[in-house]
């Protein structure tokens, strides 16, 4: 599943060291985001790109990092990624649209 939580081998600190501290609640954590994403009829392409655009609503630069990093393993191209950050000027605003936009980048760059 693309979304489950419970690997953490390529997570940064401190989820990692959250998960090895409290590994019930890491797997309980893992479990509630598998159930979330059967719990609809969206397909893994649409559901990443609505957790991108979720973080990218949040402003949580972590968040779109790993859901850019993430959408481009499972195949998406990076302007598609970079579309949900232009979808975004109208409700967030310009500049937190570029500022997802930089995020991105940031993952795009990394490539």
């Amino acid at each position: 599943m693309a979304d489950e939580v419970t690997d953490t081998e390529e997570l940064p600190a401190t989820p990692t060291r959250f998960a090895t501290e409290q590994p019930a609640v890491w797997e309980a954590y893992g479990d509630l985001g598998k159930a979330c994403s059967d719990a609809g009829p969206l397909d893994e392409e649409t559901k990443r790109l609505v957790k991108l655009a979720l973080a990218v609503g949040a402003q949580s630069e972590g968040a779109v990092h790993s859901h850019a990093r993430r959408g481009l393993d499972e195949g998406l191209d990076s302007e598609t990624l970079q579309h949900v950050a232009t979808l975004s000027i109208t409700t967030l605003g310009f500049p937190k649209a570029m500022a997802a936009r930089t995020w991105i980048g940031d993952v795009i760059d990394e490539e």
